[in-house]
């Protein structure tokens, strides 16, 4: 599996996973607002930081094909 295959596949896990959170605390609040809170700004960076580091190594890999095939000096 290449890296953009599972940064996709894990967030859009955590982007499932989060819905799911939004719609029970909406509906049901079993959690207080501050939790809440927390864990959006948790789930939005981690779904950034996965995406960054994946799109990061996908340049790198890239990068080092085009060197080994001749195109870039």
């Amino acid at each position: 599996m290449n890296a953009m295959k599972i940064a996709s596949i894990i967030t859009g896990v955590i982007l499932a996973a989060y819905a799911i959170f939004a719609l029970v605390w909406l509906w049901g609040t079993a959690i207080s607002w501050a939790t809440f809170v927390k864990v959006t700004i948790t789930a939005g960076v981690i779904v950034i930081a996965v995406l960054g580091l994946a799109l990061l190594y996908r340049e790198y890999v890239e990068e080092k094909d085009m060197k080994k095939e001749g195109y870039l000096d």
